[in-house]
């Protein structure tokens, strides 16, 4: 390309997206030469068609305002000519190219020729830690002034200074970076390499020194890494702060001193360094401050040798501890808190098996996008963990193929081994003295060899109330034989994995006898796997199978199982402890010789390691699911849509923190969050942990529900237990529709069901698009993340959600004032697992409904309302449409489990919505 090359950067605004039929309606462009914006065009276009109203509220264009513009044959000359010998630029490159091409033809001008290139891979490229990259999220996240969305004259504009951004970003790369880039893109879509090719060209023409904060290690540009060391002032004595006057002096004008927070100070530092119990409980709501509650009395006491490990529920919160708590801590602290979150290997890149994707590239587009971003990634990046990148999932190929598996298998010769995340990881932790985990982390350390955590005094569980359900899932095994079928089959084919390995042990003909022998016994095992399946099949009715439905494996079901199934249970475990006796000589082997394998050789030898895991695995999931029958473990029996089985395994046990590798390992542990009791029963959380002798202190709730909340229940709310699917959709639709009349009003709705909730949605979308109002649903719409950030950012839109949206969506202020609970949240009892659980609760002489049911349901009901009030500030509804919380007799207990001061009205609809117009004015 010339240097003085011009850049289109256009955008179209169409009545559609089908060319055939559609039509444009605005067409904007914005010309660049030189780095910088020169001119601008922009011209409503007369579609000689209906533009619908749903186009009509996205674009902001009505059909009056294209009456008076001119029609597209008027002005397509004018367009091509303007486009004539630039390189044309979208986002999204492949609509707007092709629908323009085909109107300037279907209006008589030549071809459209011309060469083009994509921002949206060009963002995905070189911003690849960005969240979203629409144009609107990437415009708000890079701070570019966007006026009009969906305008064409706007979005031109936008995208010009997005591709001006990425240009800029491009030039401040290290020129080896980009000469990787430049080989790589190849695989982008149109003329985006010949770009990327331009900009290297120019680059080499005056070549940069490399930033100070950079250095080239094997090809590869990274960020030099620095571990932070641990100090603290040795002269000096602090002393806690027990008293009001003592905290002020300390906290001076940094934070305000609060009564309730100082409280918890107070009980933590005295809990970890005078208690006689192990277990301490404080139930604090949000808004009390609770984080620093426990950071600042810790901070006497945790240094690098024995560290306060801190156990949160989520990655978001985990990052809330390192950017803005700690922090925030840090500035009142007398000792510093150095805080190194630590995440499983496979959540960080390996640097060695990333070089080796360079060396023989899949020829693949996402897997070159995905590679050239990691590129730009390692110049900034100082810890290597694949979450900063912001994706939803990493599923693809690609992921597999760099994910980190340990720093066993890397090769110490190699120079990136003085660079590795995990082995960096390491450094830091030894520095710090807070280990932040979350509660997933924690519960795996018992399924773990090898613990990834240091003995301490000092453990927190934060947000406790979602530890057991986290530990149940963790111990939940299952046994998929299609996936495991599949690998098995895979890796059993000529030049795949086991001949891989057999070629590396050439010359060893132990080594390869004893890998005929497992190949042999691994063929079998699939074809005795198939045998017991399509046995056990026979003990389940046909009917649930066809619904792909879960039946319970019980003792007496099993006894039925044929003399063929109890033949092929014999066989099965017979080659399963054959092939681990086998693992456990060539893992032996490979570990005797590690030092001379190449890289290559032990990226094969980590997915044959992995493989064996697989096994053990499936050992230990098999040899329960056959000879296991106390009460604790579930077993369930599934079949996929292709009629292959599953086996799935739950550990009732899995939450009963005695029974736990981890517990014993940490001399006081604190359990903090701001739903730990039912009511005001102490001892729910505790008895469902497994601990009897706990200390439970309650804070104060400090917001003032009487004035900023309201709970209503609709007096002409169906009864649930009548009504069936279509009804009760119907009224919910009615409901929202009703709410959601105040235009500036975003409304929560949560549902128990995601029929029901699906149902709803179709009702409601016709109506909603075509007063170009949002209506976001799970599962519909996008990932959570998506969802919840369009809604966040939206003044009008309807969130319809279930599961995980009960809880953890931080929506402060505005974002929330209205909230509808559909359906009080109590479990299907007739689930297979949850009917079980209740089944070994009555065994134990506990009443499933008031010890597990309710206490449950009411929890996650106060959760709800916890999404609406999150700050001083905050105004809220909650609409309750079932009436059992009013007239059925446990809707009492549930009550009080809210707030003693929420304001609690029944009405009619109508009345409730009048009122609530006047309460969240």
């Amino acid at each position: 390309m010339r240097k003085k090359q011009t850049y289109a950067v256009v955008d179209l605004e169409t009545t559609g997206t089908d060319p055939k039929v559609d039509r444009i309606i605005q067409f904007g462009c914005v010309l660049i030469q030189d780095g910088k914006i020169i001119s601008r065009f922009a011209t409503d276009i007369n579609p000689n068609q209906a533009i619908s109203k749903q186009i009509q509220q996205l674009t902001g264009i009505s059909n009056s305002r294209v009456q008076k513009a001119p029609y597209f044959e008027d002005v397509a000359l004018t367009i091509y000519n303007l486009l004539a010998d630039t390189v044309f630029v979208a986002h999204n490159i492949f609509f707007d190219y092709s629908f323009l091409a085909q109107e300037l033809t279907r209006c008589g001008t030549p071809k459209l020729q011309i060469p083009g290139i994509d921002t949206v891979e060009l963002a995905q490229i070189f911003l690849p830690t960005e969240k979203s990259f629409r144009l609107g999220d990437l415009s708000e996240s890079l701070g570019l002034v966007h006026d009009n969305p969906h305008q064409a004259d706007s979005d031109a504009q936008v995208t010009a200074e997005l591709l001006l951004l990425i240009e800029a970003k491009m030039r401040r790369l290290p020129l080896i970076t980009m000469e990787v880039i430049d080989r790589l893109s190849q695989q982008t879509g149109m003329d985006t390499s010949s770009y990327i090719h331009h900009i290297y060209e120019e680059m080499k023409q005056d070549i940069q020194p490399l930033a100070k904060e950079q250095h080239v290690v094997s090809g590869i540009a990274l960020r030099r890494k620095e571990v932070q060391l641990y100090e603290e002032k040795l002269y000096e004595h602090a002393v806690f702060p027990h008293k009001k006057k003592a905290k002020e002096k300390l906290f001076k004008d940094k934070i305000v001193y609060r009564s309730e927070q100082s409280r918890m100070m107070n009980l933590v530092y005295e809990h970890f360094t005078t208690a006689e119990n192990k277990n301490l409980f404080i139930e604090a709501a949000t808004g009390t401050g609770k984080t620093l509650g426990f950071l600042f009395p810790l901070s006497y006491l945790a240094t690098p040798d024995n560290p306060v490990i801190i156990s949160t529920v989520s990655i978001v919160l985990q990052n809330q501890l390192i950017e803005k708590d700690i922090p925030l801590a840090n500035q009142i602290c007398p000792k510093p808190l150095n805080a190194t979150i630590i995440k499983s290997h496979r959540h960080y890149l390996d640097l060695q098996r990333f070089k080796d994707t360079l060396k023989n590239p899949l020829q693949q587009k996402q897997y070159a996008l995905y590679q050239m971003g990691v590129l730009v990634w390692l110049v900034d990046t100082e810890t290597g963990d694949l979450d900063e990148l912001q994706l939803t999932n990493f599923n693809h190929v690609f992921w597999r193929d760099v994910a980190h598996r340990g720093i066993d298998f890397l090769s110490n010769q190699d120079p990136l081994y003085q660079e590795d995340f995990v082995h960096f990881l390491y450094k830091k932790v030894r520095q710090s003295n807070v280990l932040i985990v979350n509660h997933a982390f924690l519960a795996q350390e018992t399924l773990r060899d090898v613990p990834l955590l240091p003995k301490s005094a000092y453990l927190i569980i934060d947000e406790a109330h979602h530890l057991p359900d986290i530990a149940g899932k963790i111990a939940n095994r299952q046994f998929n034989y299609t996936s495991f079928k599949k690998q098995a089959s895979l890796y059993l084919e000529e030049e795949q994995l086991f001949d891989q390995v057999n070629q590396i042990f050439e010359k060893q003909t132990q080594e390869q006898r004893l890998l005929r022998i497992y190949t042999k016994a691994l063929n079998d095992l699939v074809e005795e796997f198939s045998d017991l399946f399509y046995e056990i099949n026979q003990l389940f009715p046909k009917a649930k199978q066809q619904h792909q439905e879960s039946n319970l494996l019980t003792k007496p079901i099993f006894d039925h199982l044929s003399l063929n199934g109890e033949t092929s249970i014999q066989k099965i475990d017979i080659l399963l402890t054959e092939m681990q006796e086998i693992q456990a000589q060539l893992q032996q082997s490979i570990v005797n010789q590690l030092e001379k394998f190449t890289t290559s050789q032990r990226i094969i030898f980590v997915s044959l390691l992995q493989f064996f895991e697989r096994i053990v695995f499936l050992y230990d999931c098999f040899d329960i699911y056959v000879n296991e029958w106390q009460p604790r473990w579930i077993k369930e029996y599934s079949t996929t849509p292709q009629g292959y089985g599953v086996l799935s395994i739950n550990d009732l046990d899995a939450s009963i923190l005695p029974e736990t590798t981890w517990y014993s390992r940490y001399e006081r542990i604190l359990y903090t969050g701001g739903t730990l009791k039912f009511g005001h029963d102490k001892k729910y959380l505790p008895h469902k942990l497994g601990l009897a002798d706990v200390l439970f202190k309650t804070l104060p709730d400090p917001y003032n529900y009487e004035e900023n909340a309201r709970l209503y229940i609709p007096t002409e709310a169906i009864a649930i237990s009548q009504a069936n699917t279509a009804e009760f959709s119907e009224y919910i639709a009615e409901v929202i529709e009703a709410s959601s009349q105040q235009q500036d009003r975003s409304v929560l709705v949560l549902f128990t069901s995601h029929e029901i909730l699906s149902s709803v949605y179709y009702r409601l979308h016709p109506q909603f698009l075509n007063a170009g109002r949002e209506l976001l649903a799970q599962g519909i719409s996008g990932s959570r993340e998506k969802i919840l950030k369009r809604f966040a950012h939206s003044k009008n839109s309807v969130l319809l959600g279930a599961d995980s949206f009960w809880e953890g969506v931080d929506l402060p202020g505005e974002a929330l004032s209205l909230l509808i609970v559909t359906r009080l949240p109590f479990e299907n009892p007739k689930r297979p697992f949850v009917k079980a659980r209740y089944d070994y609760l009555e065994e134990k002489g506990i009443n499933p409904f008031s010890h597990e049911a309710l206490p449950k349901a009411a929890l996650r009901l106060r959760q709800a309302l916890g999404r609406l009030i999150r700050s001083d500030g905050d105004k809220g509804a909650l609409v309750v449409l079932d009436r059992r919380l009013i007239t059925a007799k446990y809707g009492k207990r549930m009550l009080k489990a809210l707030p003693k001061n929420l304001p609690v009205k029944e009405a009619a609809l109508s009345d409730i919505i009048s009122e609530l117009n006047e309460f969240l004015k």
